[in-house]
């Protein structure tokens, strides 16, 4: 179906991000998946191209495009032509705009021109051992302690754990409220900061997770990122376009393997015959190209929703679990078409089999998906 959200000059845009990852991402996909981390040049090459927080304003080097569908192309044409485990639109939208909506003047003018460039790369610690959706029971706490605050704990499944320069780290400033949370910027040579293991994973293999450990970190008060004791509501004001990444992300990568699927059933032959001739085969993928045509539909919905500043938490969740959900039943199915051969890596529907079962689980498990939509519908 012909996509009528985009204007031309979208397109174009789409022409370039489609010769950036075939040229410099993935030649290199192999490699990365092998050493279980990106290069950092990839950054830095994206942002040559200006694909880094195209949202900054142009006084600090950016773009000034507040357009999401821009953000889009790059999710979608990443899952086309480079490499899912290469995490920008993590530093780009995900991360970056807490810079915009929470910064000082002075933050922004210090980090701000380096996160367009991709010298310095970002990420966000929220996760631990024993907290994962439930960010009221995050151990790790900062006290204050003159001009600066004293940060203690560890967080673990952190994307760009290894890559990253800055990391907004989430830590309990006031233990008599559970919901006082604060965000701390947390500088790849503070003393005291240690990473720990590259996590060893089952997909996105060339995506760096790791372990951090924070051993009485100094903080300066001009890296408290944000309000005191108000991180856990700016948290939460991000929450509902995380999740719509998550969802186009899943919808690119559904199409993708539904592509590779499609080339499989023609070319393989049952009995004499294309595997794609089959009645069960035709009908499988009748019922998931509806249901991925569908999806892109509400996920283009939802993008609009986000540039009038009309998305909520709801329509986010219901965009993340549909798309998680359809995603994995594409996969499923599409190993399941190419027989014993989709159990190989050297076919690409077993490297998207891989990658594709975090997507129900990270920016919100579906079962947290649902409880948030049930509340909206009973409660």
């Amino acid at each position: 179906m012909q996509r009528s959200t985009l204007l031309p000059e979208m397109e174009q845009f789409r022409d370039s991000a489609i010769k950036f990852f075939q040229n410099e991402i993935a030649p290199h996909s192999e490699r990365w998946r092998e050493q279980r981390i990106v290069d950092r040049d990839a950054f830095k090459k994206a942002g040559e191209m200006g694909f880094l927080c195209m949202w900054a304003d142009e006084k600090y080097g950016g773009l000034g495009l507040k357009d999401f569908r821009y953000e889009q192309i790059l999710i979608e044409e990443n899952a086309n032509h480079g490499d899912t485990g290469y995490f920008i639109t993590l530093h780009s939208r995900l991360v970056g705009p807490y810079f915009d909506h929470f910064a000082t003047e002075e933050q922004k003018q210090r980090f701000i021109p380096g996160m367009i460039s991709g010298d310095i790369i970002l990420a966000i610690a929220m996760t631990e051992p024993d907290a994962g959706s439930d960010l009221a029971g995050m151990k790790t706490h900062a006290k204050k302690d003159g001009n600066d605050w004293i940060l203690n704990g560890s967080k673990t499944y952190i994307s760009n754990g290894i890559n990253g320069d800055v990391i907004i780290v989430a830590a309990k400033t006031n233990p008599d409220k559970p919901h006082a949370v604060t965000l701390f910027l947390v500088e790849r040579d503070m003393p005291g900061f240690e990473r720990g293991r590259n996590l060893k994973k089952m997909g996105l293999k060339s995506q760096d997770t790791a372990e951090l450990f924070f051993n009485d970190v100094r903080i300066p008060d001009s890296n408290v990122l944000g309000q005191v004791d108000k991180g856990f509501y700016h948290l939460m004001a991000g929450l509902a376009e995380e999740r719509l990444i998550a969802a186009c992300g899943n919808v690119a990568a559904a199409k993708v393997a539904m592509a590779h699927t499609k080339t499989f059933v023609q070319e393989r032959k049952v009995f004499g015959k294309p595997l794609s001739n089959m009645q069960n085969t035709r009908f499988k993928l009748a019922e998931l190209d509806a249901e991925i045509d569908i999806a892109q539909c509400y996920v283009d919905r939802c993008v609009a929703m986000l540039n009038d500043g009309e998305l909520d938490a709801v329509d986010a969740a219901r965009a993340k679990l549909w798309t998680s959900e359809l995603n994995g039943r594409m996969v499923d199915e599409g190993v399941q078409l190419h027989g014993g051969a989709g159990y190989m890596e050297e076919y690409p529907i077993c490297q998207l089999y891989q990658d594709e079962r975090i997507h129900r689980i990270l920016a919100g498990t579906s079962e947290i998906m649902k409880e948030i939509i049930a509340r909206s519908i009973l409660d």
